[in-house]
């Protein structure tokens, strides 16, 4: 089933019930229009005239489980009181959508009974204020609805909100703690529950293990022959080779962690390479592949990093193009242009893959296990965006930067691990100076599904603080904005 987006036009009873019933056949035709730019179910909501009204069908919505946002025209003049209440009981985001049927004006026959009709330039002016007034964080689009730019910000919004909705209750299993010493991977996750809705707890390596030991011989070589027929298989890993044992290992631990997270109703979680318990080898080609199928994930005990993977993918179901975990490694300052080379242990998802990947086997030098096998490719090529996520004490921080995947320079012969290589914005050196400054992550998610624009969203309904690193960025406007916004969410954030 599709996510629905419901639709409220506004208006009141002192234009009688003939021009009512043109303001309802005027916001289906609106409706229609951007049903035809949107992949979300637009559902249409009977015109909204009086306070009691307003006030229920914020309650139906907030309480509807497949509606993930509401849109709000103002189509005539809706005196501004009658929603005070109901934007107060709203508990799903908000798009204002300033617009009207009429895309020219009919300069020859336009009269007063035309200006009556259509006012949402008087209408919506009157809600803006009353959103502003109480504090109603919401979008607001203007434009005409069949304007492919309007529908393509209606689509970024209600993505953005089909990602809020993926987190409100979602369950995070950590499968051990985080990394020791390590201070950015920490955070609250009471105050994680309350901002974002997603519910962290830790549960020990070998309660996974005992999953995992118990998976059929049939199950893994469905697996088996899955692999064989999606990724190239290096020829030890081949049936008959002399890793294959290897192979069907990693198809165990896969089986089992799926089963224990579809049993336990998880959409995320974490392993660290620390806390293995009887684990064989250290998860890999099992979170990649389970990544490839929607599950947030952080390594090292990163639950903040996982959330975020998790909705970040939510986000850009459908598009065709890719999300993953992903880490800053290395970079190369020259010659030429200036590029970061991104990857992780093992742990970057294939959705991002710009060619079959391939699946072989490599020593690892940490984690102390059985070497461990891993789909190994490059990332395609294309803009993107690596977004990462901080506790900075009295609120969480979303750090954006702006980026072009590119091919590596050269080919990696010597590096057997899935990689990224990318340009951040607007250069390599004002990004990593803006993104210290920011205090922003070592983990990341790059996405090459989901722009600024729709994070920008997903920021102001979760009432979170976002900063952007891209082609206007200057280290020193950027500081200066740090600053700010420390000044702000310490004065006036919950």
């Amino acid at each position: 089933m599709k996510p629905q987006i419901w639709f409220l036009t506004g208006s009141q009873h002192l234009y009688g019930p003939e021009t009512l019933q043109q303001v309802a056949d005027q916001s289906r035709e609106i409706q229609q229009m951007l049903a035809a730019g949107v992949s979300f179910e637009i559902i249409g909501k009977p015109v909204l005239t009086d306070s009691g009204a307003i006030r229920q069908v914020m309650i139906d919505a907030s309480a509807d489980k497949n509606c993930v946002g509401v849109i709000a025209w103002m189509h005539t003049f809706s005196p501004a009181k009658m929603w005070i209440t109901g934007l107060d009981l709203l508990r799903k985001p908000l798009l204002h959508l300033h617009t009207q049927l009429n895309q020219a004006l009919p300069w020859s026959s336009i009269d007063m009974d035309f200006m009556n009709l259509n006012q949402a330039a008087h209408g919506d002016r009157e809600f803006g204020y009353i959103q502003t007034r109480i504090g109603v964080a919401r979008k607001t689009i203007a434009g005409h609805a069949s304007d492919p730019a309007v529908a393509a910000r209606v689509e970024g919004w209600a993505r953005a909100a089909a990602g809020v909705a993926h987190l409100q209750g979602m369950r995070l299993a950590r499968f051990g703690d985080n990394m020791r010493n390590v201070a950015v991977t920490e955070g609250d996750k009471v105050e994680a529950e309350l901002v974002f809705g997603v519910s962290v707890n830790t549960y020990g390596v070998n309660d996974l293990v005992e999953v995992v030991d118990a998976v059929e011989d049939k199950a893994i070589d469905a697996l088996v022959e899955e692999y064989s027929d999606l990724f190239t298989l290096a020829p030890g890993l081949a049936k008959g080779g002399d890793r294959h044992e290897s192979l069907r290992y990693g198809a165990r631990i896969e089986a089992g962690l799926r089963q224990f997270l579809t049993e336990g109703d998880f959409g995320a979680f974490t392993t660290n390479f620390e806390d293995l318990g009887g684990l064989r080898q250290l998860p890999g080609l099992a979170v990649q592949r389970l990544m490839a199928d929607g599950y947030g994930f952080g390594g090292e005990g990163d639950w903040k990093t996982s959330a975020l993977l998790a909705a970040v993918k939510a986000m850009g179901t459908g598009t065709g193009a890719g999300t993953s975990f992903m880490e800053d490694y290395t970079y190369h300052f020259g010659p030429g242009e200036q590029k970061i080379l991104g990857a992780h242990m093992l742990e970057v998802c294939p959705t991002i893959a710009a060619a079959k990947p391939s699946l072989e086997i490599h020593p690892l030098g940490i984690g102390g296990r059985e070497d461990p096998v891993r789909l190994v490719f490059d990332a395609k090529a294309g803009d993107g965006v690596v977004i990462g996520i901080a506790d900075m004490g009295d609120r969480f921080r979303l750090v954006a930067n702006t980026i072009e995947v590119t091919a590596p320079d050269e080919p990696l012969p010597k590096l057997p691990v899935a990689r990224a290589v990318w340009k951040p914005a607007p250069s390599l050196s004002t990004s990593a100076e803006s993104w210290l400054t920011a205090g922003g992550p070592h983990h990341t998610v790059l996405t090459q599904a989901v722009g600024v624009e729709p994070l920008r969203d997903f920021a102001t309904m979760l009432h979170t603080e976002l900063l952007v690193i891209d082609e206007h960025t200057t280290t020193h406007d950027f500081a200066d904005r740090v600053r700010w916004n420390q000044a702000y969410y310490r004065q006036f954030a919950r």
